[in-house]
């Protein structure tokens, strides 16, 4: 059973986002983690880049596969964690903390509605 926290926002494509004021964190979930395996490289967007909601921003590749990783929110990087480049495994230890990805300035704070709560989440992966 995965970690869900309930002080998050979750997208369907199993990021998650930890809201600040007008900026967020954003991860990927300990269920996506744990469906990659053993993450072997992070690839993290630029600070500056202004994402859009549901685009594609990172890549994650594990012993098993790569998979892209889609912006839940839209707006501009403004951090990205370069601890998970250098040490993609911490991505698996921890989800939730050291492990994530890029810090974003919202630029529509209304999209964060359509994300999914805790306990939708959950639902969703079975969890």
């Amino acid at each position: 059973m995965s970690n869900v926290p309930t002080d998050l926002k979750y997208a369907k494509s199993h990021e998650w986002v930890r809201v600040s004021g007008d900026s967020a964190v954003v991860g990927i979930t300990d269920h996506a983690q744990h469906e990659l395996t053993d993450i072997v490289f992070v690839e993290l967007p630029e600070v500056g880049r202004k994402l859009k909601e549901g685009e594609t921003c990172a890549v994650v590749e594990s012993v098993k596969t790569a998979s892209d990783i889609y912006s839940p929110v839209s707006g501009e990087v403004i951090e990205v964690n370069k601890t998970v480049v250098d040490d993609p495994a911490l991505v698996n230890r921890e989800p939730f903390g050291g492990g994530w990805f890029y810090k974003i300035k919202l630029s529509n704070a209304a999209e964060l509605s359509s994300l999914l709560t805790p306990e939708n989440y959950k639902a969703q992966t079975g969890g």
